[in-house]
């Protein structure tokens, strides 16, 4: 029998004894907050736990914070951590209701959750960290960016009595500056690396067998691929006469996407732009195109690549128009769809047909096959129940065309029937990569390699954790395959020299000090009355800055415009991206309606320096900015990030609330519920009647039928009703009914407008 860890808080014979986990959770307990990198079956959960147990038996009446990007992932640590520790552990997602989030929260010790999901409550105010004596950040490569740990990790450090931070993955990246940023957004102060080959974990770890299986194109598939080639290859040479390219050898995706935003910034300069540059955008639009149909053809096969090719018919853009009129591209598309009626696909399928078969003569094994495309997920799962092979589709829960997606409760059922043996193949997206608990998988086979060590570490991590483990990368000689691989591979190895001996940093470099932000704050603290602003939930970024900000933040779920700031004032943001988004969809037609019918000043701020980098003529942008402004009557205030956009909104809610904090009716887009709540919105709706002057009103007169009655004398009778608004009040009231035909006539004139610009 195996010696098991003994403590206070821990269950008996729960976590067995590993001198190398137990060094680790000393190790963090001693030296503060760290980052743990270590291969998925290596325990770094238990590590977790042991931090855990020894923080609450330290600080008796505190709490620990676990944190992990997903919703199974969370419910798995609850149940792993409830199994571990005999303390009370529970679990907040937004699936679960703000009253019973606040009551899970004070009731438990241990809680995990959902970043996105705290930190709307903490701006909200529903509980704060103060008495979280060790937060968790499970795959704590995400904490870069804009991500919610980023947040939480500066929030925790501010509002902890005993802040102790533990950050746990299997890579953070190869790339130092990334790790410098996640260290930095961490406040780490340590970075351990344990691999299998140290000597205190190899009795543990179960080494994972990789096999390259090389695979030579056939030559249907080279075919199709010399006509796509020469397709290509006119297209860059055009591209490098013009200028936009220097060379037509080795061009990625990266250097046509970064060309093609240099010719459309070019485009968003000028009031007439070169016709040279619209050309251009076009050309690179279409090597976007083709470098992807040459990508599906060498890593994926005909099937793959005939579903794509038949998306882009249905594409009016100019780009597809001139490829499907190309005669090599033509000749491209007629070859493979030749081969897709006969049955010729890529070569891995053959291949990996027979790998399975191969694995599954032993009936308790389980295969993970991953691979990127779902298209690919739907092809080889038809072969693979063709040869009798029982398997299943898995992937995420965005739905496409014709095929809705999976939600999480059909995800769990997948999984828990892959465990219990009802399949034997699970044929997954990225979506099985990242925290998923599947024990039991004897073999990963990866349909293509993937050029993210992350994501080459995190698929290797599926197998190998009770035996050992065996993974198969399906390798087409000569193609993009080859590169990618190569790529991963080196990716970590310097991940792992960047990581060696204990990559230390400096902990002076993360002492929480006031930036800018904080200047405002400091002037703006000295006003008590902070103001008001309710915000719709999705705002993330900004909420975040209006809380640096010092602002009273609202979360409500707000049907007209993404801000609130008094009974007149509302704010729609829109990002350049989601601004073009709306012109093309004519969302922006109603929005813009549905803000002056609710508001009579309705605020558009458009945030970004990229508005006219899109391929929307920048006439279109500008007919849509001037019908916003002149035919709707709303301003239109620009920003240039969510730090701009948040201070903006800030600034307008103070000159709003410089009297006092207003008590706002919000429009939600929900009638009232109850008859006392049915009056006050009838009687608010009235010209400068916010919630107070109504409920005086109805108080004085007792109904709505007498408030309505009421003369002009009997108004201004109430506090807060002078001359001017008992006027506007009578006004309203006794006024005749004319139809309005205006908001339908500028929509038509809007449209057309935009109608001429595209053309």
């Amino acid at each position: 029998m195996g010696k098991w860890i003994q403590h206070p808080l821990i269950n008996a014979e729960k976590i067995e004894s590993r001198l190398y986990q137990q060094v680790l959770a000393a190790d963090v307990l001693k030296n503060g907050n760290t980052m743990i990198v270590a291969p998925t079956a290596l325990g770094k959960t238990i590590v977790a736990a042991l931090v855990a147990a020894e923080r609450l038996n330290t600080y008796n009446n505190s709490k620990v914070l676990i944190l992990a990007p997903s919703k199974p992932l969370v419910v798995q640590h609850e149940e792993s951590f409830r199994y571990f520790l005999k303390t009370s552990v529970t679990s907040i997602t937004g699936a679960i209701k703000p009253e019973e989030r606040i009551k899970r929260w004070n009731d438990s010790q241990i809680i995990c959750a959902t970043p996105q999901t705290v930190e709307s409550d903490l701006i909200s105010g529903r509980y704060n960290l103060s008495d979280v004596s060790v937060l968790v950040f499970d795959e704590c490569h995400r904490g870069v960016g804009s991500y919610s740990y980023v947040y939480l990790a500066t929030k925790y450090m501010q509002e902890s009595k005993n802040p102790l931070i533990l950050g746990l993955t299997a890579s953070p990246g190869w790339d130092e500056v990334k790790i410098q940023e996640i260290c930095k957004n961490l406040f780490i102060k340590d970075v351990v690396i344990k691999t299998e080959e140290d000597s205190d974990v190899e009795p543990y770890f179960n080494p994972v067998e990789v096999k390259w299986v090389k695979i030579e194109l056939n030559q249907e598939l080279k075919d199709i691929k010399l006509h796509l080639e020469k397709t290509l290859k006119v297209r860059l040479k055009t591209l490098k006469t013009m200028g936009v390219i220097r060379s037509v050898s080795n061009v990625s995706k990266k250097d046509v996407l970064i060309a093609k935003g240099k010719a459309q910034n070019r485009i968003g300069r000028s009031i007439h732009p070169p016709k040279k540059c619209f050309i251009a955008v076009s050309i690179l639009t279409a090597v976007i195109n083709i470098l992807h149909s040459l990508e599906l053809l060498e890593t994926q096969g005909t099937t793959t690549l005939q579903k794509y090719f038949e998306r882009l018919r249905k594409k009016k853009t100019k780009a597809a128009k001139g490829l499907i009129n190309d005669a090599e591209f033509q000749m491209a598309m007629g070859l493979t769809e030749n081969a897709y009626k006969k049955g010729i696909d890529h070569p891995k399928l053959k291949k990996l047909i027979n790998i399975l078969k191969k694995e599954l003569k032993n009936q308790e094994s389980r295969v993970i096959v991953f691979t990127q495309f779902r298209d690919s997920v739907e092809n080889i799962y038809q072969h693979c129940t063709a040869e009798g092979i029982n398997a299943v589709k898995f992937f995420g829960q965005a739905s496409r065309e014709n095929e809705k997606g999976l939600t999480q409760k059909k995800q769990k059922e997948i999984i828990k029937a892959f465990k219990n043996g009802e399949y034997d193949v699970l044929i997954s997206t990225s979506v099985a990569e990242e925290g998923i608990d599947i024990p039991a998988v004897d073999l990963v086979v990866l349909y293509e390699p993937v050029p993210s060590e992350i994501r080459m570490i995190q698929r290797r991590g599926r197998t190998g954790r009770k035996h050992l483990g065996k993974m198969s990368i399906l390798i087409t000689k000569g193609t993009r395959d080859e590169s990618y691989y190569w790529s991963s591979i080196n990716k970590e190895k310097q991940m792992k020299k960047q990581l060696s001996n204990n990559y230390r940093n400096d902990p002076s470099n993360f002492k929480v000090v006031n930036n800018n932000k904080n200047i405002i704050v400091e002037a703006e603290e000295k006003n008590k009355n902070k103001p008001v602003i309710y915000a719709d939930l999705k705002e993330r970024k900004i909420l975040r800055e209006l809380e640096h900000l010092n602002a009273e933040v609202e979360i409500k779920s707000l049907v007209v415009a993404d801000y609130q700031v008094s009974e007149e004032v509302a704010i729609e943001r829109k990002t350049d991206a989601d601004f073009i988004s709306s012109i093309m969809d004519k969302r922006l037609h109603k929005q813009a309606k549905e803000l002056v019918d609710n508001f009579k000043k309705p605020i558009m701020i458009i945030e970004g320096i990229n508005l006219y980098s899109s391929s929307v003529h920048p006439n279109a942008i500008r007919g849509a900015i001037a019908s916003i402004a002149l035919d709707f009557g709303i301003s239109i205030i620009p920003t240039r990030s969510p730090e701009d956009t948040a201070a903006m909104i800030y600034r307008i809610a103070i000159r709003e609330q410089k009297h006092a904090k207003p008590d706002i009716q919000l429009r939600n887009g929900k009638k009232p519920l109850t008859t006392w709540e049915q009056q006050l919105f009838i009687i608010e709706s009235l010209p400068n009647v916010g919630p107070v002057t109504a409920r005086k009103l109805l108080e004085e007169f007792q109904s709505v039928k007498a408030v309505i009655n009421a003369s002009e004398e009997d108004l201004k009778k109430v506090e807060g009703i002078g001359n001017k608004i008992a006027q506007r009040i009578i006004r309203v009231i006794n006024s005749g009914f004319e139809t309005i035909k205006t908001d339908r006539h500028v929509i038509l004139k809007m449209d057309d407008e935009l109608k001429d610009n595209f053309k």
